[in-house]
């Protein structure tokens, strides 16, 4: 086969400034600080801080947070250039995003309570930066930065997480830690060292993928999937960040760490399946798919022959779930009979990814991706999201599923590959396509991601729509011996000492009882099958094919599920009846169709003995000649069938009462409960939106309260840094206010006006002084009324003279709040003058 083009590679970029992007939230400001304290003034790092603040206050971040760092800090601005080695801050009310180096600021998408400013700016970062990308989150509530750093680590790039002991509030930190957003978890003062180690020139790793196959051997024998068929780039990226982790300096000391901790190694493989995905991701395609090939797929649909779709590394399940809201809307806008269905197979490689998908349930950031129209009709609010509705959610079966090694899904209308192919080197993708069109129904559709392409296999594939690269299967079936099928795994499942062989036939049996027994067996024994209590077929002997038979869709080895359709009721209530039964359960003259010539005596029996079987039950299966079960020699009706016919009928009738007593019961219950649900609703809708109202003024009060704390501190210190300048200079001082009381003085005063601290708020003319000065408080009124200063030299009555000064008291803004008077000691001056005087 002709190899296809390799995907096309991103283009080389200029170097440019490596972001680090720094979220916040209530109780922030200390994780800020001691980040940013960490960094040193040249790191060659540009760093970019979003802090969740009151968006009618002005901020104070850039001013608080320059005191910590000598790199200069500065609120942005629109379209700003990024630079390295300076802060950049968030201005309140707006939502921040990178693109081509610079900073652009928007009005906020969501009302206030529900903005998620962090994740906008990440997101926005892993687009731009790609594997460059560094996030961070640091102490706050809410969950605001976790789906943030999942971008950048879908990309390849590093996140940090804040140890949530070391947090005020653990919420966000802890948020990232479960969602296993979080590559490496430290306080915020060590953040800044391990950044300036993973994203330095001089790390060891970064030269080459030496070490990367042992690795990759020790993955393989671990998980049980090989991963070397996956880019060289993409698979050193991923060890590259647990290599971070640990600080190991080369892909060969991480091989020996992984020996010794083998739990590494799955965390490891999590980080290699790692997927980003989102409800109908690039709408543009999406809109394509409902177009074009929708309605010819449900042109030719039928009732009882469901369409079959194939979604291929679904990750957390919302491409699968699109693909079937798609299909609904469209189904109901032709106006299709319910017959006519779509049943989806979403395979991925990750067990946790699939553990969501299969749950159904999202955050309520999925909103913004899916519309109100679509919100209302395919989900129901619940207190933790928002879930799938049932009949989307039934249309999807997720199973975990190697596209290298397992089997492809066949008989396809539509497969659905998307960003998955880019991270196989070229010899698998070379193979996969060839499989794709195996896989596919003729005229089914293909569709890729946005980088992903068919190559030249165009004679198996013709492109529907090039730019959201849709496909449409061909018909040239000349190439299909090509096809490199995964029938074998590599890997089984199960050793092989654990699978059982039938005896050679040329091995001499032990005895001849045992081959006696065999025989028996082999053509005498009737058909009978083992089950459990809930029915599961736990072993078959014989041939059961007429009686049992798979059904539809995922593999269900469940007797009540695979009886023919003429004795399955009858068998589920023998089952039920022989569970709590001494003896068997005999049913006589079962049909398994109206045109068959046989009736099948069934035996159904609760097993006692031996106890490693107890608690099962043996189910057996014996046909018998019509004519002779149902006439007696005289052409009579058989007495034993008339009877059972007659216990048949008495149960139906008793069941029928039952069931519409039942019916009644459950309805009225139900309107009951939907009453009850649709006000519970109301309420816990009204609650939760409260509650993120309330929880995001509660952090921007705790952003402004650490940030009047730091002011409060800033102005004692500057209080203190006052009072001991007007101390040092050895002058007495006394501050009136506007009405000449006392508002504050310094501890030379004492000498000559009696003060005590008690005394703050006494007016001047109650205070008593040893001064000569009758006229203090008339010179200090007339101060206030003239803003002229009055400067007199006047002696005190212990012999002292002082130079008393009064000036008015002006504000930083002008303001006269009242007058200063100061008294400076000039008794030595006085002496000097009175010496001379009298030489």
């Amino acid at each position: 086969m002709p190899a296809p083009a390799d995907f096309t590679p991103s283009p080389a970029r200029p170097r440019a400034t490596r972001i680090v992007g720094l979220g916040a939230s209530a109780g922030g400001l200390a994780a800020l600080e001691q980040f940013l304290g960490g960094v040193p003034e040249k790191s060659g790092l540009a760093y970019v801080v979003v802090q969740h603040m009151d968006p009618t206050q002005k901020a104070l971040l850039a001013e608080l947070l320059q005191r910590t760092t000598a790199m200069p800090v500065t609120e942005v601005s629109q379209s700003m250039r990024i630079e390295a080695d300076v802060v950049y801050v968030i201005p309140p009310n707006t939502e921040l995003t990178v693109a081509h180096g610079h900073l652009n600021l928007a009005a906020p998408s969501q009302r206030r309570g529900m903005r998620l400013p962090i994740d906008v700016l990440y997101s926005s970062l892993a687009r731009d930066q790609r594997e460059l990308a560094v996030g961070v989150v640091l102490s706050g509530m809410g969950s605001d930065g976790t789906q943030g750093l999942r971008a950048i680590q879908a990309q390849g790039g590093l996140t940090l997480v804040q140890e949530p002991t070391s947090a005020q509030f653990d919420a966000m930190p802890r948020s990232a830690i479960d969602a296993g957003a979080a590559d490496i978890v430290t306080r915020p003062a060590e953040m800044a060292s391990r950044i300036i180690a993973s994203t330095g020139e001089g790390n060891a790793w970064v030269h080459g993928p030496l070490g990367l196959p042992e690795i990759l051997d020790l993955l393989r024998e671990r998980s049980r999937h090989d991963l070397s068929p996956y880019k060289t780039s993409t698979l050193t990226r991923r060890v590259e960040r647990r290599m971070s982790v640990h600080a190991l300096a080369s892909m060969h000391q991480y091989a020996l760490f992984l020996k010794e901790n083998p739990q590494e190694l799955d965390l490891l493989f999590k980080e290699m399946l790692i997927g980003v995905t989102s409800f109908f991701r690039d709408p543009s395609v999406w809109d394509e798919m409902k177009e074009r090939v929708m309605p010819a797929l449900l042109a030719g649909a039928r009732a009882g022959a469901p369409l079959r779709a194939w979604v291929a590394g679904c990750s957390t399940g919302e491409e699968a779930y699109s693909l079937a809201m798609l299909f609904r809307e469209g189904a109901d806008a032709l106006g299709l009979p319910p017959g006519v269905t779509m049943q989806i197979f979403a395979s991925d490689l990750s067990a946790d990814a699939l553990a969501v998908a299969r749950r159904g349930v999202y955050s309520r950031k999925v909103e913004t991706d899916l519309g109100a129209e679509r919100l209302a009709r395919f989900f129901t609010v619940q207190q933790d999201g928002v879930a799938v509705a049932k009949e989307i959610r039934e249309m999807v079966l997720f199973a975990q599923h190697d596209v290298i090694l397992d089997p492809p899904f066949t008989k396809l209308d539509i497969l659905c590959c998307r960003n998955l192919m880019i991270y196989f080197n070229a010899t698998l993708q070379r193979r996969l396509i060839p499989l794709f069109h195996y896989s596919l129904r003729p005229g089914g559709t293909l569709l890729l991601g946005s980088s992903e392409t068919v190559g030249r296999a165009l004679d198996l594939f013709t492109p529907l729509a090039a730019k959201s690269r849709l496909f449409t299967r061909g018909d040239n079936a000349v190439r299909i011996r090509s096809v490199d099928f995964p029938v074998k795994r590599r890997f089984p499942s199960r050793p092989a000492a654990q699978e059982s062989f039938l005896s050679s036939s040329t091995q001499a049996p032990a005895n001849l009882q045992q081959l006696a027994d065999q025989v028996l067996l082999r053509e005498f024994s009737p058909a009978a099958v083992l089950v459990n209590e809930e029915g599961d077929i736990l072993y078959i002997s014989g041939r059961t094919g007429s009686y049992l038979e798979p059904a539809a869709g995922k593999a269900n080895w469940n007797i009540h599920v695979m009886a023919r359709p003429g004795i399955r009721v009858q068998v589920g209530a023998a089952l039920r009846r022989a569970m709590h039964a001494d003896g068997a359960i005999e049913l006589r003259g079962l049909k398994l169709d109206d045109e068959s010539a046989l009736t099948l005596d069934v035996t159904v029996r609760r097993i006692q003995e031996p106890r490693s079987l107890a608690g099962m039950a043996m189910i057996v299966f014996k046909e018998v000649a019509t004519a002779a079960r149902r006439r007696a020699p005289g052409g009579t009706a058989h007495p034993l069938l008339l009877e059972d016919l007659d216990r048949a009928n008495e149960e139906i009738r008793a069941l029928r009462q039952e069931m519409r007593a039942s019916a009644e019961d459950l309805q009225a219950s139900n309107e009951e409960l939907q009453s009850t649900n649709e006000e519970l609703q109301s309420a816990n809708e009204e609650l939760t939106t409260s509650k993120e109202e309330a929880q995001s003024m509660n952090e921007e009060l705790q952003t402004i309260n650490a940030e009047l704390h730091s002011k409060l501190e800033d102005l004692a210190l500057a209080h203190s840094d006052m009072q001991n300048l007007l101390n040092s200079t050895d002058i007495a001082t006394l501050f009136l206010d506007s009405t000449l009381n006392v508002r504050r003085f310094t501890e030379q005063i004492k000498r000559i006006v009696h003060l005590r601290e008690s005394d703050v708020g006494r007016p001047l003319t109650e205070l008593a002084s040893t001064l000569i000065y009758p006229e203090l408080h008339a010179d200090a009124r007339e101060t206030l009324r003239t803003l002229a200063a009055s400067e007199k030299q006047i002696a005190t009555t212990d012999g002292h003279w002082f130079s008393v000064r009064i000036m008015p008291y002006r504000t930083l803004a002008n303001v006269i709040q009242g007058v200063v008077i100061t008294f400076v000691d000039i008794t030595a001056a006085k002496e000097l003058e009175a010496r001379l005087r009298s030489a």
